[in-house]
């Protein structure tokens, strides 16, 4: 009995000793596992980034993606942020032509209900469903514009555009070719940025040439091309040989004046194409610049409570020179000079 004990004791430890490798061998793998993160750091950093879902944004907007104005600036935006950051890690979806609230807010809620990382409404006028909605969905991050009220939601950002700085670059180049001493300006709503733009368009025309005469027109209207042609053509029947407007509408207006050889300033997208013998310049919103801050801030935690501008400082806004316009270099010199002095304060833009 004593040899079959002392058997057991034997064959006890056997095992024992058999089995003292396997915590060695559990933390070996950890320690293969730790050592490229020390010697390779970026990798290692990258690596979550690849993996991850890709951040996912859905947009509603109350006109086209290919307005040439105000919907096919934050289209681009959103290009521009895929390109960056690539496709596998940016997906976005858009809903166009929302003219009618309560189809937009019913996309914006839906979108919410799929889970993406942020929804855009890409419009003033869903602001009061966008304040209804939100709450409704804390985990959701939410954009609206033009704007800076975020209604003191946690999970709502706010963007707006200085346009006056782009209008004023716009009135000063547009003072210095007009010949006819007479503008015309055909404006949708008089409101946000809109409103912003011409009033900064006025504004550089009367500091570089006080005796140009210019010729207001708001249409009450964001969308009537029709109304936006009426327009152009009565502001060119009283002499204007100049002419900029705001907002998707414009393109009738455009179309007026390529029929009557007047120069056009656009804004909110670039209008070059659309008639390239008579468009001079457009201010052109870059998005992006406040989307990339945006998911930054998400990816950091922070859901919004934040409202953004874009402006020519941070890139926000740029004036595009059209090539195909044979802008005088003396003429180039004084935009140039114009949107430097914006930048560091040395002009300053009175607006009424």
């Amino acid at each position: 009995m004593k040899k079959f004990v002392w058997f057991l004791l034997t064959l006890a430890l056997v095992l024992s000793a058999c089995g003292a490798p396997t915590p060695e061998a559990t933390e070996a793998p950890v320690a293969a596992t730790e050592a490229p993160a020390a010697t390779e750091a970026p990798a290692a950093t990258e690596a979550p980034v690849v993996a991850a879902e890709p951040f996912r944004v859905a947009v509603v907007m109350p006109s086209s993606t290919t307005d040439l104005a105000f919907g096919q600036s934050m289209y681009d935006a959103l290009v521009r942020v895929q390109e960056e950051m690539g496709a596998e890690n940016f997906e976005f979806v858009y809903s166009e032509g929302m003219f009618v609230v309560d189809d937009a807010a019913a996309a914006i809620r839906d979108y919410a209900t799929q889970g993406f990382d942020l929804v855009i409404a890409h419009g003033s006028q869903y602001g009061s469903s966008l304040q209804e909605i939100a709450p409704d969905f804390p985990e959701t991050s939410f954009a609206w514009g033009t704007t800076v009220d975020t209604f003191g939601q946690p999970n709502i950002f706010a963007y707006e555009a200085l346009s006056q700085e782009g209008g004023y670059v716009n009135g000063v180049l547009a003072a210095t070719l007009s010949t006819s001493k007479v503008i015309g300006v055909v404006g949708p709503i008089e409101t946000g940025d809109a409103k912003l733009y011409v009033d900064g368009f006025k504004a550089g025309v009367a500091a570089t040439d006080p005796a140009v005469q210019v010729n207001v027109n708001y249409i009450g209207s964001f969308s009537d091309v029709a109304l936006a042609s009426e327009a152009a053509t009565t502001h060119i029947s009283a002499g204007a040989d100049v002419l900029t407007g705001s907002a998707q509408m414009v393109v009738g207006a455009i179309g007026k004046a390529e029929e009557a050889n007047a120069l056009w300033f656009g804004t909110q997208s670039n209008q070059a194409s659309l008639a390239p013998s008579i468009v001079v310049a457009s201010q052109v919103y870059h998005w992006e610049v406040m989307l990339n801050e945006m998911i930054g801030l998400i990816q950091a935690g922070t859901m919004g409570g934040q409202s953004f501008s874009a402006n020519l400082a941070n890139g926000g806004q740029v004036i595009e020179f059209n090539s195909d316009y044979a802008l005088s270099d003396e003429a180039q010199a004084l935009a140039d000079a114009t949107i430097q002095g914006i930048i560091d304060g040395t002009i300053t833009i009175a607006l009424p």
